[in-house]
């Protein structure tokens, strides 16, 4: 399916300080950019965050409740297996990655120059939703047309105050490989997520068919009516102007083309009612409002069948979409409100994902006949069932990645990969866990424990380094100069951010009450900020905690049993593994480790002025009550392949869509001038696919690091 075109920029380099020579580390890299036409450029800053944000498995957020984070440990190993695995461990501790902030590509290093053409394949794009798109991009206050080797470095030079892995605690690694350097998602394609369900099976889009159902319309409720008809329905239907009811005049008076048009009126506008009225001798039929306002949030009961099930289930395929973005075209689309969907996990845009959505009472047939108006979407395998979705069921994601261009020999990948699948990866929060600006969301989150609410509003609003957008920009340097919540609001022309909400909140409520200000940011991103400081905490406490213990489970050590934390006592040490180990979250319902590390959390919070004792918030939506994470996930599903490969726009295996259209899989060559690197594996929710391609790769994963390696590049 199309996709949106993209700047060559988004090649990002991973490399591996491991495999770095002093003269590798010198020598310069001849690349020269080559300029393309604005029409394929849209603008390095948007997409350059894009390239670099990574799949986050889950982020519903992290659970207030003790053990939310436990997670089953299926693959049972022999303790004699498990033995040999800890003596190696124990021997391949590695204890930091030093040097990698600083680390520029091999010279040895070939990387692809940008395509000349972008292929049918992500070219394409439907007409409305790249006038949106378009229209996003001028609010965005994205630069001009210029030199992408000015623009790449400007962003470099903002890049320079953001953070690394070492500043939030990502300092270790497991496996005692050497690490090589390969491209991530250099096409959004090259990396694709697939949901894993609360069943254990894995989201497939197989089946584009609509279940049959005689209460169904026909398919002449799509083409009934005209644009102009469905222009004022839509009007009438959102309160947009002032007319109570819409007449639409029978043309063909029959029964049967009256009753087509009712059921298009009531199918296609929920919330409005229809009537046949004579007037002058002819026929009209007139729809009408049936129940206010709620009806655009609660779809006609009365009309959905008592034998079906109130929510219709399908499968989105979605291509460079956030899940959100994808509810907010798809309610657009059937003029509904997005709060009729519900799934269970978000899912990243830079990359195609599979994911199950349910919807309430929009039948399989409407939705079906979206895939025939959008691009880069498509819905099937329908079915009707009586409960939504909730966040948090599903068991994990599965991906399939492609790294491209890799350096490492055959022997370095199989021990990458083996380590990987026998050992697994430190459990760590990603770096999109925490912003991209010299402002981390664990700073704000902070300040909130702290009850510092003139901070929290300094923190959010006030001009920062890094990467945003324009308008932000204006709208900061507003605020530092007159302290106007009114000012600088006007200098957005998005409000529905987390600063224009807080300046409308300060805007009605006063800079003094910043609390209730703070209030209006809805519930979730507001619990972002603390979950971001909680797990700042967490980083730092589990690499202390492999520094001090090494990767074996120690006496004092917590693990599960059921949704509630035991210690590991000396006698029972030797029935554990660090697979099983898991460390606490701060909060007022865990408990901490009896060693080392549980003063290291007492000393961590005590310095940012809180009190690890009284971990409870006067208001109760701060209030911590801590979860438990493990601190080593071992993949499940794991396999991979190294192929080679001539053209580096051609995809390297088929999606979901691809088999659905028959097309065969790519045949590779047994020889290249590039390789690539193609993995398989499952993870558990609230865990981050970068942090296992940081393990095989031996990289950090910060934009701060990714950027300054990108600019050398281009340089």
């Amino acid at each position: 399916m199309p996709g949106r075109p993209r700047s060559w920029l988004f090649r990002v380099a991973f490399a591996a300080a491991a495999l770095l020579r002093p003269e590798q580390l010198a020598r310069p890299l001849a690349a020269r950019p080559v300029p393309r036409p604005r029409s394929q450029a849209p603008g390095s800053l948007k997409c350059f965050l894009g390239a670099l944000k990574m799949e986050l498995t889950e982020v519903t957020g992290v659970s207030l409740k003790r053990g939310s984070h436990a997670v089953e440990d299926n693959d049972s190993v022999a303790p004699a297996e498990e033995a040999k695995r800890q003596k190696v461990l124990d021997s391949c501790l590695t204890t930091g990655q030093d040097g990698l902030e600083h680390v520029s590509l091999p010279g040895s290093v070939h990387v692809p120059g940008p395509p000349a053409a972008v292929s049918a394949r992500e070219g394409g794009k439907n007409s409305d939703v790249q006038l949106e798109e378009e229209e996003e991009e001028e609010e965005d206050g994205l630069s001009e047309e210029g030199e992408e080797e000015e623009e790449a470095e400007s962003f470099a030079d903002m890049m320079k105050h953001g953070l690394t892995e070492l500043d939030v605690g990502i300092t270790k690694f497991v496996s005692c490989h050497q690490g090589f350097s390969g491209i991530l998602k250099e096409r959004y394609s090259d990396f694709v997520v697939h949901e894993i369900g609360k069943d254990g099976q894995i989201s497939h889009l197989d089946d584009l068919s609509v279940p049959v159902d005689e209460e169904d319309p026909s398919e002449d409720v799509f083409t009934v009516l005209t644009a102009e008809e469905k222009q004022r329905l839509e009007e009438l239907q959102l309160f947009k102007n002032k007319e109570t009811s819409v007449a639409i005049e029978v043309i063909e008076d029959t029964k049967e083309k009256r009753t087509v048009i009712h059921q298009a009126i009531k199918s296609l506008f929920p919330g409005l009612e229809t009537k046949t009225e004579d007037r002058e001798g002819k026929k009209y039929i007139v729809a009408y409002h049936a129940a206010g306002k709620k009806a655009l949030a609660n779809p006609r009961k009365h009309s959905w069948p008592k034998s079906r099930g109130s929510y219709c289930h399908f499968v989105l395929y979605k291509e460079n979409k956030d899940t959100m973005d994808a509810i907010n075209v798809l309610s657009k689309y059937l003029r509904v409100k997005p709060n009729i969907f519900s799934y269970m996990g978000t899912k990243d845009k830079r990359a195609i994902t599979v994911q199950e959505i349910a919807v309430l009472k929009i039948t399989a047939q409407r939705l079906a006949h979206l895939n025939k108006c959008l691009m880069n979407f498509k819905l099937g395998n329908f079915s009707y069932q009586k409960n939504p979705l909730k966040l948090g069921e599903l068991q994990g994601n599965h991906f399939t990645v492609v790294l491209r261009n890799i350096t490492g020999t055959d022997d370095q990948v199989q021990k990458a990969m083996n380590s990987l699948k026998e050992i697994g990866f430190i459990n760590y929060y990603g770096m999109q866990r925490f912003g991209t600006t010299a402002v981390p969301t664990y700073q704000v989150g902070r300040a909130i424990l702290q009850n510092s609410w003139t901070e929290v509003m300094d923190l959010i609003l006030k001009p920062r380094s890094g990467a945003e957008k324009g308008y932000l920009v204006k709208c900061r340097e507003e605020w530092a100069k007159t302290k106007d919540p009114a000012a600088a609001l006007r200098k957005l022309p998005v409000k529905r951010c987390v600063e224009g909400q807080l300046l409308r909140g300060l805007s009605k409520y006063g800079m003094k009450n910043i609390v209730s200000a703070f209030g209006i940011i809805p519930r979730n991103n507001r619990l972002m900020y603390i979950h971001s400081y909680q797990s700042y905490v967490w980083n730092n406490m589990v690499s202390k905690r492999i520094e001090e213990y090494g990767l074996k489970p120690v006496p004092g050590d917590l693990v599960l049993k059921g949704a509630t934390a035991t210690y590991i006592d000396e006698e029972d040490v030797n029935n554990y593994s660090i697979h099983d180990v898991v460390m606490p979250l701060p909060g007022f319902d865990v408990i901490y480790p009896k060693h080392k590390i549980s003063e290291a959390y007492r000393e961590m919070l005590t310095a940012d002025n809180l009190d690890i004792d009284n971990m409870r918030h006067k208001i109760r939506d701060y209030s911590l009550s801590g979860a438990y994470r493990k601190i080593i996930i071992r993949p499940q599903n794991v396999s991979w392949e190294v192929v080679a490969y001539d053209d580096p726009k051609i995809p390297l295996f088929n999606t979901d869509v691809d088999n659905l259209e028959g097309k065969p899989p790519p045949v590779f060559a047994s020889e290249g001038k590039y390789r690539a690197l193609k993995m398989d594996f499952s993870l558990p929710p609230s865990t981050y696919a970068t942090m296992a391609i940081r393990e095989v790769l031996k990289v950090d994963t910060s934009i701060k690091n990714q950027t300054q390696l990108n600019t050398t590049w281009l340089r």
